[in-house]
């Protein structure tokens, strides 16, 4: 019979551990350390503006540039003020509805206002600008002042206006989103006090089908005047109702309310804006609970948001030894950005009511299962059990577990399903109070049964998976639909997502399960062609041994190694599909994380290996932007050489990733970049899906991880760190005072409170390079 290898650390290591923190860290506020602007230039994307961890609300300033997240300090102008975003997503931009902008209108004629976009979009002052937990504040060329904090689904704005004699401000709401996807939308607009409420359809920004949100902004510091709505450049005060489509063929109508006001206090107008997906009444019965004193609540809002940050962030602490303040910014700030997003929609799902919270903006788990999971398991893993047990609700309700969900829609599918992933790698650190069983029985729903829209979510092409063993090229699949491409990729993840299936099977006395698809977790060795070569600019690189494409009848297709890379030019579901998914054969052929012994002999030596990742990582071909180069930073490991991971991961740190406003190579993807960030400095990366954290050389002289489960405290200190690096090579390890010569370890470092020691040196030693104490690697089967 066979059965998984997984090494597991001996039984007598793990001893008490006296909680010692430096005193340095306990005199230290964390929130100094974070800049939410980090990444808010150079495509990060980052949601930059005000927000709890994990809430709905988030508004923030929006702009006509780099606005997928909101605001970018890119030199565009504000457009407006909105109280929703996803944070570090590709693609279109994201939410961004019902933006608020005021103004004073010339002539105190409402209809010398600016209402559309493009002519209301006014530049801001840049040294105005203050972005914190909790706080965001910005001047606009105009000389409005504009600060604004949150609750959990509720934005509280002040707009201080310049001082004047006879002006009479206007704020208006627009019926739109930041992608302009409006469908068709209403608002009323209380003629007395000046509420505004009203809904709307829209589109999601990665997805199929719509979603509906709802809205309600009261005002407060000041009386009003008149109030109306208004269509594209026009506005009055009758009739104090619309509704609106989305206009004629490219014509997209712009439209919504607006108010004027009077007498303000201090020229200073609060606004209060409550969004729900449920309806307008539950947005504004929200707001009012959250923020029942609109103007003396916004220094108390801000003081509980900072105290929900400094909770979140309260299991680790560090003793910097001298790291600069740089570094320290972009780990602190990178914890903080893993925690914005997915987001709790509790009571806010219009399709199925539950006893359990739900959770929603996966976006996207092809992204996210990497890194930025596998560190909520370690820092917050309650609301990592929430989040898994959402995505199982959504898999009772929805048939199949997503891959990517946000605005309550269904997100496309970008390779395998990998939801897999996420639950396994929560059940092998054994996080507790979810239903291991259904979990099973959804990931064999992914496994066995083809929807008929795989798109989004699902595999596709299982049939030919079941039959060949491996997705052929125009694969003939006339069971579900999708985009019949990235027959590569979508091999290597079906294999690792089986994988992972075997290992959930196994732990639950499922061998006859365990058996078949642990076979199946070798089905990417079919697409492997030893012979193929690579040649780059008409010089051969000297490697052979690729994956390619194949088609039904066993012969092979081509793709050249390097296309899909920054050698040659972007894929993705719509821009050049082809058969790797945004990345090149040279990326994805490291992606074999379950049977790493099995790739390095396909590809020869280990020393063969080892060029091969150094040419990867020197030529231009390694996209450390995107997701699936993560781990190849860490390859090394698998070939005995711990010490080159280190020394690579040194090459992008604080190179690619630092706390510029463009300080990150590319979205940050809900966080994924910000974990990998933390991960790296930590010196522990994990191999999400398997009980396995890669140990390199720490950022920091010393870090203290104290698990929420358990209460105690894992340490990582070092003997010999110096804030130069040139010490990068561990020399010696120890965990609880006994040697440890595993270049890994497992998720029971940190619930039990192990205390492991690193010793540094400035070149590479003998650590870790022994066959059995590399990381484990399945490879008892060959194709």
């Amino acid at each position: 019979m066979v059965r998984l290898r997984l090494p597991r650390a001996t039984p007598q290591l793990i001893l008490s551990v006296p909680l010692i923190f430096p005193l340095a860290v306990l005199c230290a506020d964390v929130l100094q350390f974070i800049d939410p602007l980090i990444g808010s230039n150079n495509g990060g994307n980052v949601f930059a503006g005000a927000t709890r961890p994990y809430a709905l609300a988030k508004p923030v300033a929006d702009v006509n540039g780099q606005n997928t997240g909101g605001f970018a300090t890119d030199g565009s102008s504000v457009t407006g003020f909105s109280a929703i975003h996803d944070s570090g997503t590709g693609g279109n931009p994201s939410l961004g509805n019902f933006p608020l902008f005021p103004q004073v209108c010339p002539g105190d004629e409402v209809n010398n206002c600016n209402f559309l976009i493009g002519e209301r979009a006014t530049h801001y002052v840049e040294n105005s600008l203050v972005a914190r937990p909790g706080y965001f504040e910005i001047e606009l060329a105009s000389g409005i002042k504009t600060t604004m904090t949150s609750s959990e689904h509720a934005a509280l704005y002040r707009f201080e206006f310049p001082t004047g004699d006879n002006q009479h401000p206007l704020v208006l709401l627009d019926l739109t989103d930041l992608w302009q996807s409006r469908q068709n939308a209403t608002i009323t607009v209380d003629g007395g006090s000046g509420r505004l409420k009203g809904n709307g359809t829209f589109l999601p920004s990665f997805g199929a089908g719509s979603y509906v949100m709802h809205f309600c902004v009261d005002f407060f510091g000041g009386e009003v005047l008149d109030n109306g709505v208004w269509v594209n450049n026009r506005g009055g005060t009758e009739p104090k109702e619309l509704f609106v489509t989305r206009g004629f063929n490219l014509f997209y109508l712009e439209a919504g309310g607006w108010v004027r006001f009077n007498n303000l206090v201090n020229n200073t107008l609060t606004a209060r804006t409550g969004i729900s997906f449920i309806s307008a009444d539950q947005a504004c019965r929200r707001a009012q609970d959250e923020i029942p004193d609109p103007l003396n609540d916004f220094d108390t809002l801000v003081a509980e948001t900072e105290d929900a940050w400094r909770g979140k962030l309260s299991p680790v602490s560090v003793d910097a030894g001298g790291a600069n303040e740089d570094l320290q910014t972009s780990f602190w700030s990178g914890l903080y950005r893993s925690m914005i997003s997915p987001q709790n929609y509790t009571d806010e799902n219009p399709y199925w009511s539950s006893e359990i919270p739900y959770f929603d903006s996966f976006y996207c788990i092809w992204d996210a299962f990497r890194v930025q999971h596998p560190l909520l398991t370690i820092l917050d893993p309650s609301a990592q059990t929430q989040m898994v047990n959402a995505l199982l609700d959504i898999y009772k309700h929805e048939g199949w577990l997503p891959d990517c969900h946000m605005s309550l829609s269904n997100g496309w599918t970008q390779g395998g399903s990998n939801a897999d992933v996420v639950l396994v790698d929560a059940y092998v650190k054994s996080l507790t109070g979810i239903n291991w069983e259904l979990a099973l029985e959804a990931i064999i729903q992914d496994a066995e049964v083809e929807p008929l829209e795989w798109a989004y979510h699902g595999r596709g092409g299982l049939q030919s998976w079941k039959d060949l063993s491996y997705i052929p090229y125009l694969d003939f699949d006339p069971i579900g639909f999708g985009t019949n491409s990235r027959s590569i990729s979508r091999t290597l993840e079906y294999a690792y997502n089986d994988y992972c299936l075997a290992t959930l099977a196994q732990g639950l006395g499922r061998d006859d399960l365990y058996n078949k698809y642990v076979r199946r977790s070798a089905n990417w060795q079919y697409l492997w062609k030893p012979e193929q070569n690579s040649v780059i600019n008409g010089n051969d690189t000297g490697f052979l041994g690729f994956f390619q494409p194949k088609y039904q009848n066993g012969t092979w297709g081509y793709q050249d190694p390097i296309a899909c890379s920054a050698l040659a030019s972007f894929c993705s579901l719509t821009t050049n599909p082809s058969e790797t998914f945004e990345a090149s054969v040279w990326q994805y052929q490291f992606l074999v994380p379950q049977s790493m012994s099995t790739l390095i002999n396909l590809m020869g030596t280990e020393e063969s290996f080892i060029k091969r990742l150094d040419f990867f990582h020197t030529s231009g071909l390694a996209d450390i932007s995107n997701e699936p180069v993560f781990s190849t930073v860490y390859l090394y490991h698998y070939a005995g050489r711990p010490g080159l991971s280190t020394r690579r991961l040194h090459t992008y740190i604080p190179s690619a990733f630092n706390s510029s406003h463009g300080g990150l190579p590319g979205n940050d993807d809900s966080g994924s970049m910000g974990a990998f960030v933390v991960f790296g400095m930590m010196g522990l990366f994990p191999i999400a899906g398997q009980d396995v954290y890669l140990i390199s050389a720490p950022f920091f002289k010393e870090i203290n991880i104290t698990s929420p489960l358990t209460g105690k405290m894992a340490q990582i200190k070092t003997v010999g760190f110096e804030a130069s690096y040139e010490n990068i090579y561990i020399q010696s390890v120890t965990v609880n005072n006994q040697p440890w010569t595993k270049s890994w370890i497992s998720h029971a470092f940190f619930t039990e409170g192990w205390v492991m020691e690193l010793v540094l040196g400035n070149e590479e030693s003998q650590w870790g390079t022994k066959l059995e104490d590399r990381p484990p690697s399945w490879s008892e089967m060959t194709v």
